[in-house]
């Protein structure tokens, strides 16, 4: 089974930018995705991506802001986010899956996709706030 790493979280203004890291061990699964779960909320998918890193997947919450990648080479996944907004504050998960964790979003979304899932990490703080 995969296990994941997630780093790179921090606080910064509205409009800034921060770039999380996933890193897999021993190799990327099939999809990867990165969810977030603020204080009192349930946990929403925000990005995923397909092994090959060909297709990718986002919430509309933040398409145009934020971008999922993948480095093969060194088994990591990314998120660069960009123009942060303060209800992007939560705890930014990774996650990975089977090609059917993607097939699911892809059709139904990420709510449907999470039980899909099956390794997660423990998590990275995102805040931000002026």
């Amino acid at each position: 089974q995969v296990k994941v790493m997630e780093s790179g979280g921090g606080s910064v203004q509205p409009g800034g930018s921060l770039r999380l890291s996933c890193a897999a061990s021993p190799v990327i699964d099939s999809c990867m995705a990165w969810f977030r779960q603020a204080p009192g909320k349930q946990r929403e998918g925000v990005a995923a991506i397909y092994a090959g890193g060909a297709r990718t997947r986002y919430a509309a919450s933040v398409a145009g802001r934020f971008t999922i990648s993948q480095n093969n080479g060194v088994n990591m996944v990314y998120l660069q986010m960009n123009n942060l907004k303060p209800e992007d504050t939560a705890m930014y998960y990774c996650a990975a899956g089977t090609l059917q964790a993607c097939n699911t979003w892809s059709l139904s979304g990420p709510d449907i996709a999470l039980p899909y899932f099956s390794s997660w990490g423990q998590g990275t703080q995102v805040t931000v706030s002026s």
